[in-house]
């Protein structure tokens, strides 16, 4: 695994603290135009107005809010290193309660030709030159990445948990029916506990390959830029929220595909189609569909969705003719690359530039949005899928390979705001 080292972090003051919810808010790539408003409105000190600012340079605002909070005091720097535990309190579609445990640490950064740190996702220019205007101007991470290791004897979890169980925390703050709490460690031989129990462990990153990718870039700037470069500047390392993929509150939502805007598209000739290939089968309702993909143990499992019609469909073929040979076996398993590869790019003649682009697809998260689609007429035809699983995560990060655009949702986001990380 890579260098994990505590840090002095920086975090609202105590006094702001007693109105934490007000303070947070989501990572910058699932904040909307109309979000960004409402959360300017919650707080003068939401941590918005530095992780996606509203004026014309968001970048030189960002760097000029950061340093007169900290002049002011509504930031305040940690004296000693610290990890930081950070647990969140949810409950699932169908009212389960969850608390994901993991914590915040400065991980030493590495390129993924090293195979330290794994992706599994694509990435795209357009966030990553925001992200480093971001990076260069403030020279904070404002917003960590979520890394996933794996630990069957959950070392590191027991210690957090039992620290957790013996101290109030210092940041408790509740945010769309998440609760979110963060604790600080300072005690060196806890700390050394964390390390020693993942410095013989990969990292996969389950979110923020963007701002990972962006921090490399800014490590190499600044390296270049410094004759007297040592490898232990704190801009070789970034804010990383760790979880351990054997942790009982670790969980992945389905991302779910819409469809629009086909030429001539034909309901009872997709259903033609999708006969040729697969076992279908008609349903009554939404219940059904989710007692349809519950009880089907194939990956290539899926629900259709079309103006009065719900369909529940399994591959009924072997898959192997069906898809790209070429493609590791850990692809080739998801059932996310036949969704695409077969139904949408073979029957409904979506090319990949276009699933690229997004140019008839949309997704959600929910599974109640792609019948309200549907019903709306907004959409032609949605498909409800199965969510991927950690360890098909891992399986394709190993490969060197990645999955297709919106192949997984770690649920809950982590929060910009519980802390920032200085990269000076």
């Amino acid at each position: 695994m890579p260098e994990i080292i505590p840090f002095k972090g920086i975090l609202y003051n105590p006094n702001l603290l007693k109105s934490a919810s007000d303070l947070i808010c989501p990572p910058y790539d699932v904040i909307s135009a109309a979000f960004q408003q409402q959360l300017y409105g919650s707080s003068p000190y939401n941590a918005i107005r530095l992780e996606l600012p509203l004026e014309a340079d968001p970048y030189s605002a960002a760097a000029e809010r950061l340093g007169e909070w900290l002049q002011g005091g509504e930031l305040l720097s940690d004296p000693v290193p610290a990890i930081y535990p950070y647990f969140q309190t949810f409950e699932d579609t169908d009212g389960k309660s969850h608390t994901r445990c993991g914590f915040f640490a400065a991980m030493r950064l590495h390129d993924f030709a090293e195979k330290k740190v794994l992706p599994h996702e694509k990435t795209l220019s357009g966030p990553k030159a925001d992200r480093l205007n971001l990076f260069r101007k403030t020279k904070t991470n404002i917003s960590g990445i979520f890394g996933l290791y794996a630990d069957e004897c959950k070392t590191a979890d027991r210690v957090m948990k039992s620290f957790a169980e013996a101290n109030e925390p210092v940041v408790d703050a509740l945010f769309q029916g998440v609760r979110n709490r963060m604790w600080r460690i300072t005690d060196p031989e806890l700390v050394a506990q964390f390390q020693t129990t993942l410095q013989e462990r990969a990292v996969y990153i389950a979110d923020g390959h963007h701002r990972y990718d962006t921090g490399v870039n800014y490590r190499n700037e600044r390296a270049a830029a410094n004759p007297s470069h040592t490898g232990q500047e704190p801009y070789n390392f970034i804010l990383t929220y760790l979880a351990n993929i054997h942790d009982e509150g670790l969980l992945i939502f389905p991302i779910h595909r819409l469809v629009h805007s086909l030429d001539a598209f034909d309901a009872a000739l997709l259903q033609r189609k999708l006969e040729e290939f697969f076992t279908v089968t008609k349903l009554p309702d939404r219940a059904g569909l989710k007692a349809f993909l519950d009880g089907e143990p194939s990956n290539y499992a899926y629900g259709v969705v079309t103006p009065g019609l719900i369909l529940g469909i399994s591959l009924k073929t072997d898959p192997k003719p069906l898809l790209d040979a070429a493609r590791p076996e850990a692809l080739q398993r998801l059932g996310l690359v036949l969704l695409h590869d077969l139904v949408l790019a073979r029957l409904l003649g979506i090319s990949q530039e276009a699933m690229a682009k997004q140019s008839n697809l949309l997704y959600v998260h929910d599974d109640r949005e792609v019948f309200e689609a549907v019903d709306s007429g907004k959409v032609q035809v949605g498909f409800v899928v199965k969510p991927t699983t950690v360890a098909q995560v891992l399986a394709v990060s190993e490969t060197g390979e990645v999955m297709p655009q919106k192949s997984t949702f770690f649920y809950p986001k982590l929060m910009t705001g519980m802390l920032f990380n200085p990269l000076d």
